[in-house]
């Protein structure tokens, strides 16, 4: 999956887990196709890695039968990528001792993955969802429909509208998840319109450029907790993109048309030292 250079913050952190526990608790993964025992917690991983790499790895959840749930999302198939999978599990097994479940999670743009590897001695063959086999379309009606007629939306919905820039439809994974936040704006319940939100931006950032990410920034016009994780995120997007632009020789100006800082701020990230 593309990886922007968006580090989420310690307390961006704790309120995706927050939210992210209260969704991926409650629902049941089988309806993708994840067979695992139910998640407990979400858990924060910081291995050493064989790569220099800004994500170590995606998501790994406890399990209430004490393994580890391991989920990588990937819009790309290449062997390299389960090679690193497999030296990540390797590694997290090494230090904490837990069985691992590993789901590898394919976009809409890859249609076909063949994921066993073996290598002799080692074999791995983790578990696999195609969103190229989920008619995004359909569920966008279904969601819509849902909410329309005044239904509460299930933990199977709020999936679908997590997932929903994932799946097959006819429109960019940007523009999805523009819409996906819209769909739960509308959301009646305020717990569950926060969780999806946050939830939604939490995996967007897996997948989204950061110029992207910033104008899902834009159609995200909200308040309460959720709000934290998107400043705090897109605020360490905003500095990043403005040093590049800075280095590109553009103005002040420019820069703050761009990223919606204020000129005082880019000045000051000018006036940085190297």
């Amino acid at each position: 999956m593309s990886s922007p250079d968006t580090e989420i913050s310690r307390q961006s952190y704790d309120i995706i887990q927050k939210y992210a526990n209260a969704l991926f608790r409650d629902a049941t993964l089988d309806y993708y196709g994840i067979k695992a025992a139910r998640i407990k917690e979400l858990i924060s991983i910081e291995l050493p890695v064989i790569e220099v790499r800004k994500k170590s790895t995606d998501i790994v959840f406890l399990l209430e039968d004490g393994r580890y749930l391991h989920l990588e999302f990937q819009s790309t198939y290449s062997i390299d990528d389960l090679l690193r999978f497999v030296v990540y599990d390797t590694l997290l097994y090494k230090r904490d001792g837990r069985q691992i479940d590993t789901v590898v999670v394919y976009s809409s743009d890859v249609e076909n993955a063949d994921v066993s590897l073996d290598i002799g001695a080692v074999k791995f063959s983790p578990q696999v969802v195609m969103f190229a086999d989920y008619d995004g379309s359909a569920i966008i009606t279904e969601l819509e429909d849902k909410l329309a007629s005044g239904q509460e939306l299930t933990d199977h919905d709020m999936l679908n509208l997590v997932f929903l820039p994932l799946m097959k439809t006819d429109v960019p994974k940007e523009e999805l998840a523009g819409k996906s936040v819209a769909i739960a704006q509308s959301i009646p319940d305020k717990e569950k319109r926060n969780i999806c939100i946050a939830s939604i931006f939490a995996f967007a950032s897996k997948y989204l450029e950061d110029e992207m990410l910033i104008k899902l920034k834009e159609v995200i016009k909200m308040s309460d907790l959720a709000t934290m994780l998107i400043t705090d995120t897109i605020t360490e997007t905003e500095v990043k993109i403005a040093k590049r632009a800075l280095k590109k020789g553009l103005s002040i100006e420019d820069i703050a048309d761009l990223t919606g800082l204020d000129a005082d701020m880019i000045q000051n990230l000018k006036d940085e030292p190297e």
